[in-house]
């Protein structure tokens, strides 16, 4: 079931899918990341504070304001990309599929990327 309301996923924690393509569609990599929504803003999109390795500061990381693609997760231990880090019985499960938009950059431009929201539930399996 998706999350309708997004004041539901503050003080939450989440285990995040992320698929990157380039412009042909060809995945470039998969990234699982790990971490609670500590700030709302319906503009600017859903702040986590990522999983940190012990005595690390955790990273933020944006998220998009849509909750097309938040379901409740299944208990488990999942782990995330980063080697060591899991999270324990995440409230949600969040996937984008991010998509390369223009190749023809300069350097020192800004490359862009169109988020997709992967909006059928995930299919869990293997959960430790």
């Amino acid at each position: 079931m998706a999350l309708n309301d997004i004041n539901d996923c503050l003080n939450k924690t989440c285990l995040v899918g992320l698929s990157y393509f380039d412009l042909s569609g060809n995945l470039l990599k998969q990234t699982m990341l790990g971490g609670e929504v500590i700030k709302i803003d319906k503009e600017k999109g859903i702040t986590l504070a990522l999983l940190a390795k012990q005595n690390e500061a955790p990273a933020e990381f944006i998220l998009p304001a849509n909750l097309a693609c938040w379901f409740k997760a299944p208990k488990g231990e999942f782990h995330t990309s980063l080697e060591g880090l899991k999270i324990i019985d995440p409230d949600y499960l969040v996937t984008w599929d991010i998509y390369q938009t223009r190749d023809d950059k300069e350097d020192g431009e800004q490359q862009w990327w169109e988020w997709v929201p992967r909006v059928e539930a995930p299919a869990v399996t293997g959960i430790c």
